[in-house]
This record gives C-alpha cells, structure tokens and sequence, in this order.
C-alpha cells in the first residue's frame, strides 16, 4: 500500500462571474469573472503560493482560464486546458433566470428538481453526462501526475459531480447535500486513480485575511491504505 503515491489535487471553482449576482443559469455560456471574481483568485493565489504546484489544469471557458492564470502566476505555470471540465450545459435554460425557467418550462424544472443526475433539459447535459466526460480527464490528470500537487479549475456543477464520483456520494443528491462557492479550494487526495480522501472542502478563509492553512496530506487516525501503522 504504502508504494503507491498520493497525488495531491486542489480542485478550485473559478471565481464570481459577472452573471453570478443575476443568479442565472450560464454553464455552457462564457461569461468573465468580475472584479469580485479576480480578486477572490488574487486571495486564493496568495493562499497556494508556497506549495509546490506541478502543473495547472483549467476548463476551457474564460472564467476558469482566467482564474486559473491568477492560480498559476506564482508557479510560473502554463494553464493547460481540458474539455472534459467545462461546466455541465443547461441548453435552452442558458441565460434564463430560475424563476424564467419555472414560468416558461415548469415540466423540465420539476424532472431537473427530481433527479438532476439523469434528467437534461431541452438541449442541455444530465449530471450522468458531465460526470461521462469529466471524471475520465480528472483521472488522466491524477495518473500523469503521480506523487505530486496539481491545480484543476472546474465548475460548480461539475465539481459536485466529481466528488459525488470520487467518493461514492448518491450523484442523484449532490445538488442538495454538495455546494461550491466562487473559488472555493477543495483538496483531493489520491493513491492512484481508485483510493480518495477529501481533505477539504469548499474553504474561503482566503476571503478574509485569517485562516489561510492548508491542511497536512492524510496520515494518522485514517485507514491502514493512508497510513500503515493505524490497524
């Protein structure tokens, strides 16, 4: 157990957008941070500075790039981007507000409110569909990049996905029981592409001055995988 690596993944939302305050449904659209957004980045940048980042993953929509070059400016870092991350598409919802979309499709709204992961409306992406594509490009970037920390920056949706796969949450739930705030850090653990551990999730104590540790990799009082002298 103990030969196996543990690749470290920070796994951040991009920042406020300038839709976010509308409160509308814009993942397939490429909206820009805000001014909000960019200096939630600067904060968090500041935060991640002195860990020693391999490499910097983004999706490719502007708000995740942008963020992320915030990110990689300390590491000296390329942004790389991966299709696979993008945020999950609500076709003809794009742009709506939730309460346009309850007015104009109350039939979709009502099946997405059920079961988000299976349904789709008209044009969009089912949370099976996302995590489809998502996961298999979280998971290349784990192996190429054995025993080291990365920088992935997703979406909302998208994150949510990802940890409801990784950890073995109900993926039907994870708009209820997961949320993502804007630059939120989340930290992934991975021995290899099978074994997880959340070490963090959805932290902004980089809004604020205070509270900038980022906590240990995963050690004692875990199971035996993590460390071999636990029993």
């Amino acid at each position: 157990m103990t030969d196996v690596p543990t690749t470290r993944v920070f796994l951040v939302r991009h920042g406020a957008t300038v839709l976010t305050a509308e409160d509308r449904f814009a993942g397939a659209t490429d909206v820009l941070l805000s001014d909000d957004g960019r200096e939630q980045a600067r904060r968090l940048s500041a935060r991640l500075a002195r860990e020693q980042v391999s490499a910097v993953y983004a999706s490719p929509l502007a708000r995740t790039v942008e963020t992320a070059s915030i990110l990689a400016a300390p590491h000296r870092l390329a942004v790389q981007t991966r299709d696979g991350l993008r945020e999950i598409s609500h076709g003809r919802w794009e742009q709506l507000t939730r309460h346009e979309v309850e007015e104009r499709f109350p039939d979709e709204m009502t099946a997405w409110d059920e079961d988000p992961f299976t349904f789709a409306p008209q044009g969009g992406e089912s949370g099976l569909a996302v995590t489809a594509r998502a996961l298999p490009a979280f998971l290349e970037i784990v192996r190429a990049h054995p025993g080291e920390k990365v920088l992935i920056v997703s979406h909302k949706a998208t994150i949510r996905l990802l940890l409801s796969s990784l950890l073995g949450f109900d993926p039907r739930r994870y708009r209820d029981n997961l949320d993502q705030s804007p630059a939120a850090l989340n930290i992934v653990d991975l021995r290899g592409a099978t074994r997880s551990r959340l070490s963090l999730f959805n932290d902004t104590s980089h809004y604020s001055d205070a509270g900038l540790a980022i906590p240990g990799e995963p050690g004692a009082r875990l199971s035996p995988w993590w460390d071999p002298t636990e029993e």
